[in-house]
């Protein structure tokens, strides 16, 4: 099958290594030129032959929907789109709608894998009519795990289903690498466990717990043993408040989806305006010791218990 492909950053051009892999043809467009096939999505829609199929495979929110009004420009009836980027579902709709109108089919795919995807295959999820689905697949088989269908593809249902599900899915990881990172700092607190890492090794093997976000903190740890290298800060990128809102919306709870979300919300506060108001509300009742900021000089600064400030 020939195959169009937008986008070729890290998962783009590993996604195009493995169709490849498999035996299709891949025309990839990218703006880098030191990695893109064609220069232009002209040149790309021009060397596709229809009824083309296009996977768009860059950043969601507007680069998407600019490509995506792009794309409506240069693809002729009976072509297909694919988005295959981590869109909100919502997009999905007006997307589809607005490629209608020229004839142009849609379908929306949820992406998980990372940079591992190459060699381990993609957990894919799609959202579009049966037999657009049905058209892809040939993509579909060689970007999911080797093994059977229902265990890395799933038709989620119509347009959008695919990207909630996604989405779903990103939230659900915010909540398990969350647990991972309170036991392990637990356990680094715990001076009776000596090997931190040896645990979490012996983890990923046999226990209830066991999982391939387990052992991606058994490599991390191996290559850093005390995290040394990195910064306390984590970023999210969308997926996981999607899951919430959406959680609002159906009034489902979500306790730990969210708090796994507020976590990563604390981890980019140098110093958190709420804890420093529980400290000094704690100062206030209870004469609880507190610390002071440090002073103009870069100096610790001091501390205050029910007697006043010590040095």
């Amino acid at each position: 099958m020939q195959l169009g492909l937008i986008g070729l950053g890290k998962m783009g051009g590993n996604m195009r290594d493995r169709i490849r892999a498999a035996g299709h043809e891949v025309i990839g467009y990218d703006p880098r030129p030191e990695v893109t096939d064609v220069d232009s999505l002209e040149a790309l829609a021009a060397a596709l032959t229809p009824p083309r199929t296009v996977w768009v495979m860059v950043p969601s929110g507007e680069i998407t929907r600019n490509t995506i009004k792009a794309l409506a420009e240069v693809l002729e009836p009976g072509d297909l789109v694919i988005d295959g980027g981590n869109s909100r579902y919502t997009d999905d709709g007006p997307h589809a709608a607005l490629l209608g109108e020229r004839g142009i089919h849609f379908v929306d795919c949820g992406v998980s894998g990372g940079v591992w995807g190459k060699e381990n295959g993609y957990g894919l999820m799609a959202g579009g009519a049966p037999e657009d689905i049905e058209r892809a697949m040939p993509i579909f088989d060689a970007l999911r795990p080797e093994g059977p269908r229902e265990e890395g593809f799933a038709h989620a249902g119509p347009v959008g289903a695919g990207h909630f599900a996604k989405m779903v899915h990103n939230g659900v990881e915010y909540g398990l690498m969350q647990a991972y990172a309170e036991g392990y700092e637990l356990l680094q607190a715990a001076e009776l466990v000596e090997n931190v890492p040896a645990v979490l090794r012996a983890w990923s093997r046999g226990t209830v717990v066991r999982s391939w976000l387990l052992d991606l903190l058994v490599r991390a740890l191996a290559e850093d043993p005390e995290l040394a290298k990195l910064e306390a800060y984590v970023e999210d990128s969308g997926e996981g408040r999607w899951t919430i809102e959406e959680a609002i919306t159906h009034a489902v709870p979500l306790p730990v989806i969210s708090a796994a979300l507020f976590a990563r919300f604390a981890s980019r506060q140098e110093s958190s305006p709420a804890m420093r108001a529980v400290a000094a509300l704690r100062h206030q009742f209870g004469g609880h010791a507190v610390r002071f900021a440090a002073g103009p000089s870069g100096a610790p600064g001091q501390t205050a218990g029910p007697s006043g400030p010590t040095p």
